[in-house]
């Protein structure tokens, strides 16, 4: 080796003869693996000891242009190993031996080479040296420090090209003739040795073999291959969860955490929000102690032992306020959001160079001994790429760049973006990424999927809406079942879009069908199945990380999947029609699969788990009055409606609303007058002059002369709308004042920073002497309104202002206070605003959020009636509540809820495989936890330890209509069922109902396929509401 080369730093700085790293790449096949390091400040090194009578060590330094022009289109082969520099040795013994040191072939020692590889083309690779079939051509690895690592390659693998065709036995005289006779011609050997790489990543593809690397414990690195990420040296399978630290309360985060490991979550999703970090221009708070404190989130994920990735953006969409992107980015001039334009370029630089320094000042990255294993640039960009043109194209190669240039030592990811640069991974996100994915861009990538959206986010306006636990679980065990790496629930908890924050329209709770729902609280069967579901996987993934893989296509809609490993072997069985279920016959045993489903089969005998047939529980959400929070006594504070005495003309014609506001406040006044002669008003009784207002959006409420005479809005699909109303004028001045308003600014799609809200013109119709055009009458405009101004949400700013006491219905623009007692207990706690229209209500100074209760779906009811109160914006005792209400409305029918999910319940046919936590696996065979043979049964367990103290509902037959907590008897029902589950339950944490307690129960039951269903209730029983 080079005296001068003495350490990692001197390595970084050395750049090694071009064709010398080539012929390294040509001796070994495609397997190919990203290196986390690749960096344009990086070098690469492959020192060459000659077994010829001069020891020689060749360190040269090439351009860096050179190197990086050459990297563009390079696959870099590689041993699959860590990215520390390795031994590679190769011997024609037919036993594998792993060396220390050097191997002596034929007498004459080898020293081969040691090279690190960084590269800021298509990624790295790694390979091995080719054999004919027969032959033996064993492999050994050490890493930096000598120790040896094991290497299993295919028997079957080999390698050629136009250029080279090597055996082992043949290696040493290879080496010896390129390096003595064309040490002379760097170029042209680098020319063609650049073709012959590409060949063989072609050749070879991804290697079968995924013996986890490092396994002893090495270097901290996250490194990929076509097979899956690997972590610190191992493959693993990743259950994901989107948990956003903005939409809930630091003293939630443990909780959630908490209860996302146990549902199987091993890494923790979340966005790092721009316009939460960077309010004012540059000035960045990452770790401030408060609501946003993204460092502190994040170090709770590393003390769970859970992994994280972060999606840096900075555009997020996320049904978040502008996407993420602060306000003030849309006042640089010539600016063009998300292009390969120099001032979003700039500033997007800025703070993404930003969150990475806090990151690694923090030593949050996976090398660094953090979490930090993935990271995200961009968002769904081909969803508007094209809009932009070649400038799309420009800033996609830009982005890349930028982030694999901050040398975070970890791989980074592309949502949604077929052609996302090397090494940058593209990702998917969907429903059902396991059949609608076209694949990573390049075969050395993973599968990942960063978005399955676990429910649908709601906007203002929506019907309820779903998505089954069933659904999720089949679409997770499809994606594993065909090499999927890495699966994020999108989201696994939404939370709350406190205050402000969520986008145009979009409510103010968030994924609240999410496995832990708005409060926190597991949606069960959802995190249920699901974490069976991971449990399940992890059984499994030995074999399917490291098995050979086989696809029988049965039918149109059935399939089975099968892997691998020795004696070891695991089966994906496959019904894919919707509404028909069927058997399949697989290695001689019938197999019955429901609809739309799969069963892993963790031997190839045993059903371990059905992504249709639950066998977690079930549970319902309940809303109960608290006892001691609602005795209000209600008063109300007035705005003062401005005219154009207090808000004098300053524009021709009505502001832009969103430049206006510029996102500090929903509310903007606009004010005019205009006279009107006795001439002017209709001569027939009865007819009134319509005031017609055309809106660009959101909302807006009109007042005539100080009378509020009505409101209207647009909605998430279609923002604009036209506002109509007759309205009685007099005789003189009449006063128009226009309160408009924003809800939320948008969050998606090209060119966002040209898009606008806010009343575009105003006419006065049917007049007797013809239509007035007040457009461009004169307009005074005023930001906010006086109760923002005066924060009479605070207890020391509802001082400042006069309140009187609330008689009855009142019209729109009123502050409604009042003062309730905490709530007893420790569950989470709500509000239900009946009787209101819309506006924004607080709790003790902090603004939990946006109401809109007058905004009804197609079924007549309100998107969100419910909304979260955290515990710790609440005091020990008394408590301020206070409401903004732009509609008229009374508040007497508020009320205050406690809210848990105290109603269990459990669903189970005779078709039920098993729980899947009745097995393991032992010296890597998949056997029964329990001495006896695995039983399907119910299992219910209370939360927080509470015991179970009723049986509700149980029967044994016909299954029973309605969901958990509403179930309706069947035709047919053992009558001792009841009996049967209380003496078993009652009173206990948990319980477990085998069906074969009813093997002498069913009565004059004539089902084929009988159903035990029970709903029992935890704790004390308190009536819902």
């Amino acid at each position: 080796m080079g005296n001068n080369i003495k350490d990692d730093k001197d390595w970084r700085e050395c750049i090694t003869i071009t064709n010398h790293k080539l012929y390294c790449h040509s001796l070994f096949s495609a397997h190919h693996r990203h290196w986390p390091h690749s960096t344009l400040s990086d070098s690469i090194s492959c020192h060459i000891l000659s077994f010829l009578p001069t020891r020689i060590s060749i360190t040269i330094n090439i351009l860096f242009r050179r190197w990086r022009h050459l990297c563009q289109d390079l696959h870099v082969l590689n041993l699959g190993g860590s990215n520390s520099a390795r031994h590679l040795f190769a011997t024609t013994v037919t036993d594998q031996r792993f060396w220390k040191g050097m191997v002596k072939f034929s007498a004459i020692p080898i020293f081969l080479f040691r090279f690190r590889v960084v590269c800021h083309g298509e990624g790295a690779a790694t390979g091995v040296a080719s054999m004919r079939k027969g032959e033996a051509c064993l492999l050994c690895l050490s890493n930096g420090d000598g120790s040896p690592m094991p290497s299993s390659f295919s028997s079957s693998s080999s390698y050629s090209s136009s250029s080279f065709s090597f055996s082992c036995g043949c290696v040493v005289i290879v080496v010896v003739l390129w390096l003595v006779m064309n040490y002379s011609k760097q170029e042209k050997r680098a020319s063609l040795l650049h073709t012959n790489v590409s060949e063989a990543s072609s050749n070879f593809g991804v290697s079968t073999d995924h013996t986890p690397l490092n396994n002893g414990g090495g270097k901290l690195e996250v490194t990929y291959d076509g097979r899956s990420l690997i972590v610190g040296g191992k493959r693993d399978l990743f259950y994901s969860g989107s948990i956003h630290y903005t939409r809930s309360t630091p003293d939630m985060w443990p909780d959630l955490l908490d209860k996302s490991k146990r549902g199987g979550i091993n890494v923790i999703q979340t966005y790092v929000f721009w316009n939460a970090h960077e309010v004012e221009k540059g000035q960045f708070k990452f770790d401030t102690g408060g609501p946003y404190d993204v460092v502190k989130f994040l170090k709770l994920v590393q003390e769970r032992g859970m992994y994280v990735t972060l999606r840096l953006g900075p555009f997020i969409q996320a049904e978040w306020n502008h996407g993420g992107l602060p306000y003030w980015l849309r006042e640089v001039p010539n600016i063009i959001f998300r292009s390969f334009n120099e001032p979003f370029k700039k500033y997007m630089q800025e703070f993404v160079i930003s969150v990475i320094a806090k990151m690694k000042e923090e030593k949050l990255f996976y090398p660094q001994g953090g979490p930090i294993i993935l990271a995200q640039i961009e968002n769904e960009y081909n969803h508007v790429q094209l809009a932009y043109e070649e400038d799309g194209d420009n800033y996609v190669q830009w982005a890349a760049k930028l982030a694999i240039g901050l040398d975070c030592g970890i791989p980074w990811v592309m949502c949604k973006q077929k052609d996302a640069p090397d090494p940058v991974i593209n990702a998917c996100n969907g429903r059902h990424c396991g059949d609608t994915f076209s694949g990573p861009n390049k075969p050395y990538k993973p599968q990942i999927w960063t978005e399955n959206w676990t429910a649908q986010y709601r906007v203002f306006g929506d019907p309820p809406s779903q998505r089954s636990a069933e659904d999720i679980a089949f679409s997770i065990i499809r994606f594993f079942s065909k090499n999927g790496s890495l699966v994020n629930y999108y989201m696994y908890h939404g939370g709350t879009n406190f205050g402000r924050t969520s986008a145009a329209f979009k409510t103010t709770r968030y994924y609240d069908e999410a496995p832990l729902d708005e409060y926190g609280l597991q949606r069960d069967p959802k995190w249920g199945h699901l974490r069976d579901g991971h449990r399940a996987m992890n059984l499994c993934k030995r074999i399917l990380l490291n098995g050979a893989t086989t696809v029988n296509k049965l039918t149109e809609f059935n399939e089975v999947r099968t892997f691998e490993k020795g004696d070891g072997c695991v089966a994906f069985l496959t019904n894919n029609h919707t509404k028909e279920e069927t058997t399949i016959n697989f290695r001689g045993t019938e197999y019955y699969l429901p609809p739309r489903s799969i069963s892993v089969l963790g031997d190839c005998k045993n059903v371990i788990y059905n992504t249709q047939m639950i066998a977690s529980q079930h549970n319902s959400r309940n809303y109960k009055t608290s006892k001691q929070a609602n005795n209000h006594k209600w008063e109300m504070f007035v705005e003062e409606i401005p005219t154009t005495i207090q808000l004098k003309p300053d524009k021709n014609a009505p502001q832009e609303l969103y430049s206006m506001l510029k996102d500090l406040t929903d509310y903007g006044w606009f004010t005019t007058s205009f006279e009107l002669g006795p001439e002017d008003f209709p001569k027939k009784d009865g007819t009134s002059p319509v005031l017609r207002i055309l809106s660009l959006g959101h909302t807006l409420c009109a007042y005539v002369n100080g009378e509020y005479i009505g409101s209207g809005h647009g909605s998430h699909e279609e923002k604009a709308f036209e506002f109509q109303r007759p309205v009685k004028f007099k005789i003189g001045t009449n006063q128009i004042s226009i309160l408009a308003t924003t809800v939320g600014l948008p969050d998606s799609g090209a060119y966002m920073e040209h898009r606008y809200a806010g009343p575009k013109s105003v006419t006065i119709l049917g007049l007797n002497t013809g239509t007035i055009d007040l457009t461009h009458n004169g307009w005074g405009h005023q930001v906010g309104i006086q109760g923002e101004k005066l924060e009479v949400f605070t207890d020391l700013g509802s001082k400042k202002v006069k309140w009187t006491d609330v008689q009855g219905p009142a019209q729109g623009l009123r502050w409604y206070k009042t003062q309730f007692t905490t709530p007893e207990g420790r569950d989470p706690v709500a509000i239900r605003m009946t009787g209101m229209g819309k506006g924004m209500m607080y709790v003790n100074g902090n603004s939990i959020g946006r109401h809109w209760m007058s905004f009804l779906s197609i079924l007549g009811k309100p998107t969100q009636a419910e909304y979260h109160i955290p515990r710790s914006y609440l005091n020990p005792r008394d408590n301020l509540l206070v409401v903004l209400e732009e509609e008229p409305a009374c508040p007497d029918k508020i009320v205050i809820l406690n809210v848990d999910r105290n109603t269990i319940c459990s669903l189970i046919t005779e078709h039920h495989p098993p729980n899947v936590n009745s097995w393991e696996v032992k010296g890597q065979k998949l056997k029964p936890i329990a001495d006896v043979p695995p039983e399907a049964g119910a299992t219910l367990v209370c939360p927080d330890r509470s015991k179970i103290s009723a049986i509700e509902f149980a029967s044994f037959g016909d299954p029973p209509s309605g969901v958990c907590g509403e179930y309706v008897l069947g035709k047919c029902n053992a009558p001792e069922a009841k009996q049967i589950v209380e003496q078993e339950c009652v009173g206990k944490e948990s319980c477990f109902v085998p069906l074969s307690k009813f093997n002498n129960a069913g009565g004059d039951c004539k089902a084929l396929v009988k159903t035990l269903a029970i709903q029992a209730n935890c704790g004390p029983q308190t009536p819902a509401m």
